[in-house]
């Protein structure tokens, strides 16, 4: 049996694996990928990229492809509910309400300012393929599809895998310092005796993925999602373009997700489904061309531990989402991010082992409230229905004496129309959650971070309400920088992969020497730079930095490789070098390196 000898082993080629795969390759770490199935997803799920996410792809050269690809802003800014779809009925597919969802296709200016990218729209069918041709351009011959485990074990000195290569039936092993679990829970998780937790079994999910022409039903253009709840079944289901030329209601190929109870026998059988999926639809026997049934539970669990000694697990290895929100996609490659600047300055000889550990101490609060914030948005939609006054058991005349009330100008349902607006506009909880798709924070005990005694103040809506800070265990704020020759760059950009950031006042230029000292005698990837009104590296022309920085003219802030605030100083130091020198020996774990030297 041949062996191979790398020091990391990534198990999974999809959106975490794959991640992973480009960020440690540009972080000079080599790789070993395998993935059991011999191509990437054929599941037309997880579209919405937020903003958060398309930051960590533009860094490794995808953002710029995945716009292109993707949904046009003016096709995603709003999600909304409607009396189904077609029918007999005038009233058929007219609409019940309407919200904007994810900034409004980057219209908002709360997520203008957030961000320089916008949040887009790609099916995972059409993204994971644009993933694994640039995992493979960085990393050529080490991303291997149609290679699937068959064993692991690990000792204090590294982890040792046995992998059959399913194109030739051949076996080997792979010896790594580290494994990255990114295989959605099938193998690693179990193999190590780690379980999922929380809620599972909500209801029955039926995913159909169809070529139509629905565009002379489908109305709106500036919606993505429809939540349609057809009066004549009164049973929710949810229609979302997929492109892949045209979008909005020209789009070619579409997604439709209908609900059944759960152990319901129908969710079995083809031939019902798609007969349910027309009644729903009221397309009777419109013209459809079915590519794909899927069937799928709804649960929201998260792994009881992310990390298993030298094991690490990403994405749906370590939690598993609703589609509500987004998340899951997300949060995923948002692992990658959090894990790969961490594995990369170990294993370079930066940090010592204990950096590894704030992984688990970062990302398990994250995930967890992703995943209550989904599976509260899920169950969310059927309060809607409720106050509505819609029901499978209510039955087609009923459903339709309910639902029309919605449009009639009598007074006295003025109080049910105000109710029921009042509910759909509780789903600003999934479409408008911008804290938690972009504020999410590091503050927990054993976070890579120094915390100070800065308070942090209480959100009036932890949910929606994204406030930009540069407290220890934030994200860098984004603002709009010039440099001398008049080119305008975002904060975010000035941290370079692997590299730590120290931005200081105008009047903090010892900060600065201190940060080039460290970075030379510590050999430390570490930059630092001035942002000012009127004097620096850059130039605050708009104030932009000044609202946000938290920090005097004479203060500091350092930045972690994934833009988290790492630690600051609102003032001047005596001693500023050894006060950073500090703060980078707590975050990365260097006084176990010397205690072990």
């Amino acid at each position: 049996m041949s062996e191979r000898n790398v020091p990391v082993l990534i198990v999974g080629g999809g959106g975490a694996g794959l991640t992973c795969s480009m960020l440690l390759s540009q972080l000079g770490i080599d790789t070993w990928l395998v993935n059991a199935r011999p191509s990437t997803s054929d599941l037309p799920k997880a579209h919405v990229l937020n903003q958060r996410a398309m930051e960590i792809l533009k860094d490794v050269g995808l953002a710029e492809t995945i716009y292109e690809r993707g949904t046009p802003l003016e096709n995603m800014k709003a999600s909304a509910w409607y009396a189904g779809l077609a029918g007999d009925d005038e009233d058929f597919g007219r609409k019940l309400g309407q919200l904007e969802a994810w900034g409004a296709g980057y219209t908002n200016p709360d997520w203008v300012a957030a961000s320089p990218c916008a949040s887009t729209n790609l099916p995972q069918i059409r993204l994971e393929p644009l993933l694994r041709a640039r995992a493979e351009e960085m990393a050529p011959g080490k991303v291997n599809f149609n290679h699937e485990v068959i064993d692991i074990r690990q000792d204090a000195e590294g982890v040792t895998t046995t992998i059959r290569d399913l194109n030739n039936n051949n076996a080997y092993t792979v010896k790594s310092k580290y494994v990255l679990a990114c295989d959605g829970g099938r193998t690693i998780g179990p193999a190590l005796g780690v379980e999922m937790e929380g809620p599972r079994d909500l209801s029955e999910q039926i995913t159909i993925h169809m070529t139509a022409d629905l565009s002379q039903w489908a109305r709106d253009p500036d919606v993505l999602i429809r939540w349609m709840w057809p009066p004549q079944v009164g049973v929710m289901s949810v229609l979302v373009p997929m492109g892949p030329e045209k979008w909005g209601p020209e789009s070619e190929e579409w997604v439709f997700h209908l609900n059944y109870p759960t152990d319901d026998p129908r969710a079995l059988d083809n031939d019902k489904i798609e007969k349910d999926m027309r009644a729903a639809l009221g397309i009777s026997d419109h013209p459809v061309k079915i590519h794909k049934i899927t069937r799928w539970s709804l649960e929201g669990v998260v792994a009881e531990r992310l990390q298993v000694g030298r094991v690490f697990l990403l994405g749906d290895a370590a939690h598993r989402h609703p589609p509500t929100g987004g998340l899951g996609l997300n949060s995923a490659i948002q692992d990658a991010h959090n894990m790969c600047w961490k594995l990369a300055a170990v294993l370079h000889g930066r940090a010592s082992g204990a950096l590894l550990e704030s992984y688990a101490s970062e990302r398990k609060p994250v995930v967890q409230n992703n995943v209550d914030c989904s599976v509260e948005s899920a169950l969310n939609h059927f309060a809607i229905a409720e106050a509505i006054g819609i029901s499978p058991e209510a039955g087609a005349e009923q459903n339709w004496k309910s639902v029309k009330r919605l449009w009639n100008d009598r007074p006295e349902d003025e109080e049910f129309r105000r109710l029921v607006a009042q509910s759909i506009h509780t789903q600003t909880m999934e479409f408008g959650e911008h804290n938690i798709e972009y504020g999410y924070t590091y503050r927990r005990e054993g976070a890579a971070i120094v915390p100070g005694a800065d308070e942090v103040q209480a959100s009036p809506d932890s949910r929606r309400l994204y406030q930009p800070s540069t407290v220890p265990g934030s994200c860098l704020p984004h603002a709009w920088v010039d440099t001398y020759e008049g080119e305008r760059v975002s904060t975010l950009d000035l941290v370079q992969p692997g590299r730590f950031l120290l931005i200081a006042g105008e009047n903090g230029p010892a900060w600065c020497d201190a940060a080039k000292q460290i970075a030379k005698g510590l050999d430390l990837p570490l930059d630092a730079v001035i942002i000012g009104a009127s004097n620096g590296d850059y130039l605050d022309q708009r104030s932009s930095w000044l609202a946000q920085r938290g920090i005097t003219n004479e203060g500091a802030i350092l930045v972690r490789p994934d833009r988290f605030v790492a630690w600051r100083n609102l003032g001047s130091s005596a001693a500023p070098q050894a006060e950073l020198e500090r703060a980078l020996t707590l975050v990365l774990g260097r006084d176990e390196m010397r205690n072990a030297a």
